[in-house]
């Protein structure tokens, strides 16, 4: 089955999960089900990111992709184990064209208008904002959608309960990436009831957010 960009923001929410040990990536699937939120992006931070995706792969529950991917051959080892999309900090033509040619969507990092126009050029209209709060938040992404109509971003890096209303407040901002529903912490020492009720919220509070003006 193809999966596309709706696919990947359906929730409204990705989130950015790191796994130091591939043990632990059935019991995380488990909990992000269960907190109604089955999808994950799993980093290749960790020489455990090709075996957890793997393993979540194998489930027909939750939608799994790989993220932190920044060369060719990480490109590769993450659609062998079965990622379903490439997420990636910035933007690499090299890794664009390759995750392109595996059938698979890639949403590369993309902050300046250089960068989306190159991102455009290579057919993309939707682009990882990474890092969010570095880079200007919300109000940034505002102020480059004017130029860049039809594209869409995706802000990652400091996105969390307290500010998610900002960012799906724009029309431009199909979903974002977040960290704060699955803590390393929580993930390394198998606290999956915990990753279960901080998704079960973090779902709620996209529910709230919903009916907003955008």
């Amino acid at each position: 089955m193809s999966v596309t960009l709706d696919d990947i923001t359906r929730y409204r929410i990705v989130p950015v999960v790191v796994l130091n040990d591939a043990a632990n990536a059935s019991g995380l699937g488990d909990a992000l089900v269960a907190g109604g939120l089955p999808v994950a992006e799993v980093t290749f931070r960790t020489a455990a990111a090709a075996d957890s995706i793997k393993v979540l792969a194998k489930r027909d529950d939750i939608l799994v992709g790989a993220g932190t991917v920044r060369s060719v051959a990480q490109v590769e080892q993450a659609v062998d184990a079965g990622a379903s999309f490439i997420v990636s900090p910035g933007l690499k033509v090299e890794v664009v064209k390759r995750a392109q040619e595996l059938g698979v969507p890639v949403l590369p990092g993309a902050v300046t208008p250089t960068e989306i126009m190159l991102a455009h050029d290579l057919g993309l209209t939707t682009v990882k904002f990474f890092p969010a709060n570095v880079y200007g938040g919300a109000s940034a992404i505002k102020a480059l959608s004017a130029p860049f109509g039809g594209t869409q971003f995706i802000p990652t890096g400091g996105v969390n309960a307290a500010n998610l209303g900002e960012f799906l407040g724009l029309s431009c901002i199909p979903a974002v990436g977040g960290s704060w529903m699955v803590p390393a912490k929580a993930v390394d020492g198998g606290e999956f009831d915990k990753i279960t009720k901080l998704s079960r919220e973090a779902m709620d509070l996209v529910a709230q957010l919903s009916g907003g003006d955008k």
